[in-house]
C-alpha cells in the first residue's frame, strides 16, 4: 500500500509537467474555476449553519447550559474542543457531498480529460463514441451513488464517535482517509472504466490498490490549502495524476 501511495504523489508531479508540456490549460482551468468558485461559497455556507446546528443541539439536549456552570473546568475545554472536532468532520462529510456532485457533473469532461491524458501517453488516438460517452456519464452517476452511500454509513459511525472524548479527538483524521479513499476511487475508475474493467473489476482493482487513491485524495486535499489557485488546479491535476498513476500499474492488473 506505501508504495502504491508513493506512487500516486509521484504522478501529481508527473502530472504538472504533463499539463505544461501538452499545453491543456483550458482542461484545467475551465472545470477548475467554476469549482472554486462553488467550494469557497459552500464551505462559507456551510461553516456558518453547521456551526448555528452544533449550538442548537447543545441548547436543546441542555449541554449548552450545563458548560455554563462548568467555568474554568477542564471538562468545559473538551465539550469545546469536541464541538470543534463534531464540526470538522461534518465539514468533511458536506465536503464528500459537494465532492459527488461536482464528480457527476463534471464526469464527461474528466472522462475526456483521463482519456486524452492516455492517448498522448500512448502516442495513439481512443476513437470518439457519443454511446461510449454516455455509457461513461451513467457508469459514473451509480459509482458515485454507491461510493457517497458507504462513505455516509462510515461517516455517520465516525459521526457518533466523535461524541466520545479523547477518542473522538481521532475521528476528524479518519473522516479525512475515508475521503481520499473514496475521491482518488472515482478519479481511477476513468482509467478502469477506458480498459474496459466492469464497475466489479475496478472495485476489485481499486481495493487491492488502496493506497493509488488515498495517496491520490491526499495531494487533493493538500492542494486546497493553497486558496484560490490550489481550488482551481486540484480537480484535474487529480484526473491526470490518477491516469498516469493507473498507467503506471498496468501490469499488475492481472
Amino acid at each position: 500500500m506505501l508504495k502504491d501511495i508513493v506512487i500516486a504523489i509521484q504522478s501529481y508531479l508527473e502530472a504538472h509537467r504533463f499539463i505544461v508540456k501538452h499545453r491543456l490549460w483550458k482542461w484545467i482551468l475551465i472545470p477548475g474555476i467554476l469549482y472554486a468558485a462553488l467550494f469557497g461559497v459552500g464551505i462559507y455556507l456551510f461553516w456558518i449553519s453547521s456551526g448555528q446546528a452544533i449550538d442548537a443541539i447543545f441548547s436543546v439536549t441542555g449541554l449548552k447550559k450545563w458548560m455554563y456552570t462548568m467555568e474554568g473546568s477542564w471538562l468545559k475545554f473538551l465539550f469545546i474542543f469536541g464541538q470543534v472536532i463534531l464540526q470538522l468532520v461534518m465539514l468533511l462529510f458536506y465536503f464528500s457531498l459537494f465532492k459527488y456532485l461536482f464528480l457527476i457533473v463534471g464526469s464527461p469532461l474528466f472522462a475526456y480529460l483521463s482519456e486524452k491524458t492516455e492517448a498522448i501517453m500512448e502516442d495513439r488516438n481512443f476513437p470518439f463514441s457519443f454511446q461510449q460517452l454516455l455509457s461513461d456519464i451513467a457508469r459514473g452517476i451509480r459509482l458515485a451513488f454507491r461510493n457517497a452511500l458507504w462513505q455516509t454509513v462510515y461517516t455517520l459511525s465516525i459521526l457518533i464517535l466523535s461524541f466520545i472524548p479523547l477518542i473522538g479527538w481521532f475521528t476528524p483524521l479518519i473522516a479525512l482517509i475515508i475521503e481520499c479513499y473514496y475521491l482518488g476511487f472515482a478519479m481511477l475508475d476513468y482509467s478502469s472504466e477506458r480498459h474496459k474493467l466492469s464497475a466489479s473489476q475496478s472495485i476489485d482493482f481499486i481495493g487491492r490498490h488502496k493506497g493509488l487513491a488515498v495517496g491520490n485524495g491526499i495531494v487533493f486535499y493538500l492542494m486546497h490549502s493553497v486558496i484560490i489557485v490550489g481550488w482551481i488546479l486540484a480537480p484535474s491535476y487529480a484526473v491526470v495524476a490518477a491516469t498516469i498513476s493507473f498507467y503506471k500499474t498496468k501490469p499488475r492488473l492481472s
